[in-house]
């Protein structure tokens, strides 16, 4: 370390020379340390670290440092998987990596502000942030929500919210509200400018944006109210639900929602109720209204749009507006990684239980991720990925449907595909279901042990096969326009007796009270996961807690504070602090199988 600059008195300025600016491609970070002096005597310290950077935006686009930018991105909830909401540093540093990996630049924090935590991790790692203030104003969703609260304390919020974000790089939006109805009247107007207005006294180096259901907003200034507060719904849950039908009609009816409300939101009527709360904000945010995208570039040719939250299957045409809209600046999928809550709102269920907008217990997950509670991709992290143009070979995913012969699943309105990223599943030999291919690529081609399935044109990057399932090798091949190969991939099956299969994801440097996370695994003797064998395994550790043991089922009785949890296709999670010594053993049994590793 090496001092730059320097200055003195009780407000200071300094000129930082040749600064390095801060980026998602170069998240350099620097550090102010002050010292508070009495009589010539450092008496107090105290430093934070910063990043320099300049954020330009306008019908022409969103420039970070003067380049165009476009926003990658997810929305998540302050929840971290199997620890619940506990902020530890290196919970919310995995959650940020794993994301910006997977191919996201982007979070919409939805919908409470984020931890320190947070975006020291987004600053470390070069993640754009859309930081988001509350879910509800004064008009409560749930019987004893923040709603009843709010007025008391919003101006309180703003100033801790701005403190809190001031000095990390990463944010670059503040978003005050999301599917909030007040503006249907000119007392919800007049507080949206005092909102975005209190935001900018404090803090004028940020965007103001909202995420606006415009559905919703219109629907209440007609006097039609989506949310009831005094529901007697003991989960306080909204939506649509529905009686006995089948997966059928269930499905029919799902698949027309989402249309319905994006079809709504296109009307004149729709944009007259809107059209005061943008005028409040810099960036008009737009859930499920990919309708308005074109249409509002003639009718409001001042506005700069973000999608802030869109159905993460409908990626494809969603990017397609971003790449040709320059006041488009972006999207963001609900989710980028699934989350405790909501339950079943994304979930392609088997079970007689999962028909329903939201499901009964023992449903736990929303089942909605790009990435799964434990992080791993599903089918919808491969088709953002692919419209993103960050494939170098075709990817494949495959359907449990070849484990449920001649039950018809039940499709959640807020997933397009439930395939997962693995070709093993015991016991369905000879059994039907579909492969996905995801390429940018215009025809691919799959071959399952040696044999071509056939070739096809992918569609939105996407080419589906039908087969049964026959363990083995199953490749993907990609070609160009001149039927030249481009890329190839695979997926094989677990092989021989399975066993446990521990990996430490970070390492604790010997520091008690590092949290530690460790993969648990069901692999065969060639090394691959096997989808369709999970087990109940027991977790313990010796030399530190067990604060966290669980998988990405959405739907079980089992408790991730237990020690004891089924793995999911194949997959669990543990998170351990070690103790004082800073190290600790972890041991996981089950199935008559049982593996240990030292955290290092």
């Amino acid at each position: 370390d090496r001092l730059l600059a320097s200055a003195e008195g009780l407000n200071a300025e300094f000129t930082l020379e040749n600064a390095k600016l801060w980026d998602e491609y170069h998240p350099d970070l620097y550090t102010c340390k002050v010292l508070a002096k009495q009589n010539g005597e450092v008496v107090d310290t105290a430093e934070t670290t910063f990043g320099v950077r300049i954020v330009e935006c306008s019908p022409k686009g969103l420039f970070v440092n003067g380049v165009p930018t476009l926003l990658r991105g997810g929305c998540i909830h302050a929840d971290n998987g199997i620890i619940g909401t506990a902020s530890y540093p290196e919970a919310e540093y995995r959650k940020v990596k794993i994301l910006k990996e997977a191919g996201f630049n982007a979070i919409r924090m939805a919908h409470n502000p984020a931890s320190l935590a947070f975006l020291d991790a987004c600053d470390r790692l070069g993640m754009y942030v859309m930081d988001e203030g509350w879910d509800m104003w004064y008009k409560r969703k749930t019987k004893y929500d923040y709603g009843k609260d709010f007025m008391d304390n919003y101006e309180t919020d703003i100033r801790a919210m701005v403190d809190t974000d001031y000095n990390h790089p990463s944010v670059i939006l503040y978003s005050i509200g999301n599917e909030i109805s007040e503006p249907a009247e000119e007392k919800g107007v007049e507080l949206a400018g005092k909102l975005a207005d209190g935001f900018r006294r404090l803090d004028d180096t940020r965007l103001i944006t909202v995420g606006c259901n415009i559905t919703i907003l219109m629907s209440s200034q007609q006097g039609e109210e989506t949310f009831d507060p005094d529901s007697d719904r003991s989960d306080g849950s909204y939506g649509a639900q529905f009686g006995e039908m089948d997966s059928t009609k269930f499905n029919e009816i799902i698949s027309r929602m989402g249309g319905m409300m994006e079809n709504a939101a296109n009307t004149p009527e729709a944009d007259r109720a809107v059209a005061p709360l943008f005028e409040k904000t810099d960036v008009a945010g737009y859930n499920y209204a990919f309708g308005r995208y074109e249409m509002d570039g003639e009718l409001h040719p001042e506005r700069v749009i973000v999608g802030s939250e869109t159905f993460p299957h409908c990626i494809y045409r969603n990017w397609q507006y971003v790449k040709k809209l320059a006041y488009l600046i972006g999207d963001f999928m609900w989710t980028a990684i699934d989350y405790v809550g909501e339950v079943g709102i994304g979930a392609w269920s088997y079970e007689k239980d999962g028909i329903g907008f939201t499901k009964p217990y023992p449903w736990v997950l929303g089942d909605t991720g790009a990435l799964d509670l434990l992080g791993v991709p599903t089918g919808e992290m491969f088709m953002a990925q692919a419209a993103w143009d960050l494939l170098d070979a075709p990817v494949i995913a495959a359907s449990p449907d070849f484990c449920h012969p001649g039950v018809e699943v039940a499709r959640g309105g807020w997933r397009g595909t439930n395939t997962i990223p693995g070709w093993s599943f015991a016991g369905c030999e000879g059994n039907p279901g579909t492969v996905e291919i995801h390429s940018t690529a215009p025809v691919v081609e799959l071959i399952l042990n040696g044999k071509s399935l056939g070739k096809k044109e992918t569609d939105s990057n996407l080419a589906a096969f039908a087969c049964n399932y026959e363990p083995g090798v199953l490749e993907a091949i990609s070609y160009n326009k001149e039927g030249k190969e481009t890329g190839r991939s695979k997926l094989e099956s677990a092989q021989g007796a399975l066993s446990i299969r521990l990996t430490q994801e970070n390492r604790t440097e010997h520091k008690a009270g590092a949290l530690v996370f460790v993969k648990v695994e069901l692999v065969g003797e060639n090394g691959v996961i096997e989808n369709n064998a999970d087990i109940q395994l027991q977790a313990t550790a010796e030399g530190g807690t067990l604060i966290g043991f669980g998988s990405a089922n959405p739907r079980t009785t089992e408790s991730f504070a237990s020690g004891v949890y089924s793995t999911f296709y194949g997959r669990a999670l543990a998170a351990v602090v070690p103790g004082k010594e800073g190290a600790a053993k972890l041991k996981v049994s089950g199935g008559g199988m049982q593996a240990e590793t030292v955290l290092k």
